[in-house]
């Protein structure tokens, strides 16, 4: 009677919280729910048996081949974060203390990309780093190649050029908002004190952009770590990542228990990665 009686009172949180939880159920879930049962059953041939098995989880962790693609995958999530973190924070900085005029454009041109297909952004850097590429035909006439050169493209190099240019905006984007929330009588109170301009950003600025920055360094790991398009387009024979690994299960291979095993140990993983940068987040608040 009292939860009735609440809903009646609180009609529009009722409806708003029925939609989220029905959202929940649907897309979060039901899916997740459906990998973990099927990590369990078995392939026999061209079947899929029910079962309750731990096979999976020990042929994924047993393979040497499975981990050399798990961490080849990190390394890249890695790199691409760092890139990212790095690149995406000198960005936002400098729209939010330098741009001045010219800001409403630059923030304008980060997220521009971001309204254009996920697929074309990455194929791009194709046409850029082939061997008869936009890259290759400037370095040539400029007189620093004789011929095209082929390190550029089809290896972790592109996949992490690419993946850094993609999810760059992600890191840039809740830095800068964290930039502009910091209150100016913070700075001005700084410079009273006589702090020079390095030591106001090292001990005012960059502890209260942190949060923004873990934030945002946690998502690139994540989509980077789970993205197989990028890989599939401009990665080489040895740079093959998780995620494709996954797809093929679920594709050619027709072994959909063994690719739900997989698809755990990476959401193992992504939670382990969002569990520490949380961890790392309420450290930083807490010295705050």
């Amino acid at each position: 009677m009292r939860v009735w009686g609440w809903v009646h009172r609180h009609r529009i949180e009722a409806l708003c919280l029925l939609g989220a939880v029905a959202y929940l159920a649907i897309f979060i879930v039901l899916p997740y729910a459906n990998v973990v049962v099927f990590s369990f059953w078995e392939k026999e041939l061209y079947s899929i048996q029910p079962a309750f098995s731990l096979d999976n989880f020990a042929r994924a962790l047993g393979n040497d081949l499975y981990l050399s693609v798990i961490l080849n995958s990190l390394q890249v999530a890695a790199a691409v974060t760092l890139a990212s973190s790095l690149l995406g924070y000198l960005l936002a900085y400098y729209l939010a203390v330098h741009a001045h005029h010219w800001r409403n454009l630059l923030f304008f041109l980060l997220i521009v990309p971001l309204w254009t297909s996920f697929l074309l952004r990455a194929y791009i850097w194709k046409i850029i780093l082939g061997r008869n590429g936009i890259l290759n035909s400037l370095l040539m006439e400029a007189g620093l190649l004789d011929q095209p050169a082929s390190f550029l493209l089809y290896n972790k190099f592109s996949i992490a050029l690419a993946l850094t240019y993609i999810f760059l905006p992600f890191v840039a984007l809740p830095v800068y908002a964290a930039l502009e929330k910091i209150p100016q009588r913070y700075l001005e109170a700084s410079a009273d004190l006589g702090a020079p301009a390095f030591a106001t950003f090292r001990h005012v600025v960059f502890p209260l952009t942190l949060p923004g920055l873990i934030a945002g360094a946690t998502v690139v790991f994540c989509l980077a770590f789970g993205d197989f398009i990028t890989p599939a387009l401009l990665g080489g024979s040895g740079d093959i990542m998780i995620a494709n690994v996954i797809i093929s299960q679920f594709g050619a291979a027709y072994d959909w228990p063994f690719g739900s095993a997989l698809a755990l140990l990476v959401v193992a993983i992504v939670l382990a990665i969002v569990g520490l940068s949380t961890r790392l987040a309420k450290l930083d608040g807490g010295r705050a």
